[in-house]
């Protein structure tokens, strides 16, 4: 431990008697809110993406991808009185929705493709939406609003798209883990929940406190054992952002267990480049939908897990594929196809640029600010560095 953590808890002890007047006296949201802006938030600035009307056809969408005929932006009314825009994007195939709350500095217009991506490999209708103060959204970022957001897109999943919560997979990353977390414990039917790079809360991924003080934000740790459905949980063990002791105690803490996803040598920014990232989600999305009423088959203790397969091995290195890589080429525009023979066999295989996106979210929940938007948006554009993603169907 560092030497100045002893003292951390006495200064700690002190603030808390002054906020604890405070809150006598009405003070505690505006402190709560404080915090979270100071530790947590750090919207692209300026927003990486525009919304655009269509004038003949009245559709909106985001100015940096063409119009897709299985997606939909739209804004959205919360409880709080902020507007914020979501997208949705459906697949013929789906049995399950995904509902995606994205990490920190990162809005719509740098998750679009990844969603695109997740909706097809697995096979899922997938909602994904822009905090209050975030992208195009109104508002300011605040724990609370994030809350009323997450809210505000499920029940449009419900009343508009005919969703049943028995259906539905919350996905939260870093921050995301935050509302997601909060929402699932008040859900009791859920299908499951996806929490990647999770944090225990707000304060204890600064310092290493051992009890959940009033003015924490984000405090998964206490709702973590209120969620009835399975839990998967995602962390690199590399991860220097938000420790993976985080996602660990998480999962000891959870009600339903799944096989975790240890990802050896993962950072909090690149887990998407790891083989075991998608062949594991898929694995659990195919479990859950076949088993949808038999509650306990998918729970293991810790010395129930059979032998760990290459997928989800956390005792050795989860290698990045030197396959996924190849040498620089002039287009950065778009996702394409590439062609691999498999047994005599043609199997498309997708690749999709992480550049813009890696830039864009390398400080991703780093409660440090980011440099800003239009850097990011330059360094994209002048890059010639292309990631084959290569996501076994």
């Amino acid at each position: 431990m560092p030497s100045s953590l002893p003292s951390l808890d006495s200064s700690i002890s002190s603030y808390i008697g002054d906020k604890e007047r405070e809150r006598e006296g009405g003070g505690m949201g505006g402190v709560t809110s404080s915090m979270a802006a100071k530790l947590a938030f750090f919207p692209p600035s300026p927003p990486s993406y525009e919304l655009v009307r269509e004038p003949v056809t009245g559709l909106t969408t985001i100015n940096r991808f063409p119009h897709r005929e299985n997606v939909e932006v739209m804004r959205l009314p919360t409880r709080r009185g902020t507007e914020i825009v979501a997208v949705y994007i459906r697949n013929p195939m789906a049995a399950s929705t995904l509902l995606y709350s994205h990490g920190n500095a990162a809005d719509l217009g740098q998750m679009y493709e990844l969603f695109i991506e997740l909706s097809i490999h697995l096979r899922v209708n997938l909602m994904g939406y822009d905090y209050s103060g975030y992208g195009q959204s109104s508002g300011k970022p605040t724990e609370q609003n994030t809350y009323s957001d997450i809210e505000a897109v499920y029940k449009c999943l419900i009343e508009n798209y005919g969703a049943k919560e028995e259906n539905i997979v919350l996905y939260g990353q870093s921050v995301g883990s935050g509302p997601t977390l909060n929402l699932a414990a008040r859900l009791p039917y859920l299908r499951s929940v996806v929490l990647h790079s999770p944090i225990l809360s707000g304060l204890r991924v600064m310092y290493p406190v051992k009890r959940t003080y009033w003015f924490d934000i984000y405090k998964n740790i206490d709702k973590i054992p209120l969620v009835n459905c399975p839990v998967l949980i995602i962390h690199g063990t590399a991860d220097d952002v938000v420790d993976c002791s985080h996602g660990k105690q998480l999962w000891e803490l959870c009600k339903e267990k799944y096989e975790p996803l240890w990802l050896t040598g993962g950072k909090h920014c690149d887990l998407e480049l790891f083989p075991e990232y998608i062949k594991h989600l898929k694995k659990f999305i195919s479990t859950v939908e076949r088993s949808p009423s038999s509650k306990h088959i998918w729970r293991r203790s810790t010395d129930q897990f059979e032998p760990p397969r290459r997928s989800s091995d956390c005792f050795e290195a989860s290698r990045k594929s030197t396959d996924y890589w190849e040498k620089p080429r002039p287009s950065v525009d778009k996702c394409r196809s590439i062609h691999n023979k498999s047994n005599g066999k043609e199997k498309n295989k997708f690749k999709f640029s992480f550049e813009s996106m890696e830039n864009s979210r390398r400080s991703v929940d780093c409660f440090e600010r980011p440099k800003r938007n239009t850097e990011l948006m330059e360094k994209a554009r002048k890059s010639v560095d292309r990631l084959d993603r290569i996501w076994a169907g």
